[in-house]
């Protein structure tokens, strides 16, 4: 497994995890992050530890943001290279994966783009193309190719790969910029989906056929064309152990980083609270009013409008609380205050507040206004599992005091 430069942390699946960013940017390492591309991201909110990544944002060379609104990360950053939304170009949806068919949807534009803004794939075309990396003669060739059938363009496509491996790295934008050229209704970001065809086509052939689908070539036809979205495999019962890719044929559950953790668990303390801190505070609940930050803006929101803190009827009594009164939560990063809900469905020395408030919202007179507590101005990025660096949001040690006057 990688690790990441400077903190050695396990990177997962080769990727960095998030509650280590900030300390791989604030030191003097020398291979210490100089640069951030925050592509439809918003941590200097999302993540743990918001002071703190800020402060790490600032101490960064050069920060990019690619998204569809600006973000509080987007205000921080170098430059912000404005996108379309996913009504205004080809997206899609991954959450795909099903039994015993796996279907895939690739949904067309409804909208015209807002003028400034481009799909992501242009934009990062237009900053190969700047930066001197973009593959030209690879791209004249593909489309000589191109003009002559798809067979020919795969074939010389796949002498590409073969003579010259980093070809693979470029193949979303070699796809982009020859295959999607040809492509209808404007479905230039569609064409790495062909790439991705040949893929299944070579490692589920069968499932493949079974769904209806002769060839990649007839997959990618079918994605193209169906607008409400395609099966592009069909699995049996039968095959499921073909997708463990142990060499054993089998699930391992003798992880030994996991057995060393249970070995210690006897002497790890149960309890995190404190006398400073006494409550635990569930710092990102899911209520039936709230949603992911995608929603940069309150009208949609009927009821509970300001994010409640939600506290037992006990705890409620005993610290001076009623129903719509005002409380300050204190924990070792930051303070807040939220209106109290009283709520006989939280156990004495718990509390939470709900996900998806302490945006940064734009005003008519140019300034911004928060609505509802930030969670990560309280989180602590040093609180997090020694397996992925994945935070204890719902676990946050902290004070909740009344506000008088």
């Amino acid at each position: 497994m990688q690790h990441t430069p400077v903190t050695g942390t396990p990177m997962p699946a080769g990727l960095v995890p998030c509650n280590v960013i900030a300390a791989e940017i604030l030191n003097d390492h020398p291979q210490r992050f100089h640069a951030m591309m925050i592509d439809s991201s918003n941590p200097a909110h999302s993540l743990a530890d918001s002071a703190e990544f800020r402060r790490a944002l600032a101490a960064l060379d050069l920060v990019v943001v690619v998204d569809v609104a600006l973000t509080e990360t987007g205000r921080l950053a170098h430059y912000v290279l404005p996108a379309s939304t996913q009504f205004e170009k080809w997206e899609a949806t991954f959450f795909n994966f099903e039994f015993p068919g796996n279907t895939f949807h690739l949904r067309a534009p409804v909208l015209d783009p807002l003028p400034g803004t481009l799909p992501e794939p242009e934009i990062y075309s237009r900053l190969l193309q700047a930066l001197g990396a973009a593959p030209r003669r690879k791209v004249k060739l593909l489309r000589t190719a191109l003009r002559l059938g798809r067979p020919v363009f795969k074939a010389v496509f796949a002498v590409m790969i073969a003579a010259d491996r980093s070809t693979l790295a470029m193949a979303p934008y070699l796809l982009y910029q020859t295959l999607g050229r040809a492509l209808p209704d404007g479905a230039q970001a569609a064409a790495v989906l062909w790439g991705l065809a040949l893929r299944v086509s070579r490692r589920y052939p069968q499932a493949m056929r079974r769904a209806g689908h002769r060839s990649a070539d007839d997959l990618f036809t079918a994605i193209l064309e169906n607008r409400s979205g395609v099966t592009f495999t069909l699995d049996r019962p039968e095959d499921a152990w073909a997708h463990v890719r142990h060499t054993s044929g089998r699930i391992p559950l003798h992880i030994p980083e996991l057995l060393d953790a249970l070995a210690v668990l006897p002497d790890t303390p149960a309890t995190h609270t404190s006398d400073d801190y006494p409550f635990i505070l569930a710092a990102g609940q899911r209520r039936a009013s709230t949603a992911n930050t995608i929603f940069r803006d309150t009208t949609w929101r009927l009821r509970e409008r300001d994010g409640t803190l939600r506290i037992s009827p006990g705890d409620a009594e005993r610290l001076g609380l009623i129903d719509g009164a005002t409380a300050q939560i204190t924990t070792s990063r930051g303070t807040a205050q939220a209106t109290v809900e009283v709520d006989d469905r939280l156990q004495a020395g718990h509390a939470a507040l709900p996900n998806g408030f302490g945006l940064d919202l734009p005003t008519d007179d140019g300034g911004t206004e928060r609505t509802g507590v930030a969670l990560n101005t309280l989180t602590d990025q040093h609180r997090r599992d020694p397996f992925a660096a994945t935070p204890w949001h719902k676990h946050l040690p902290a004070r909740i005091e009344a506000v008088t006057g």
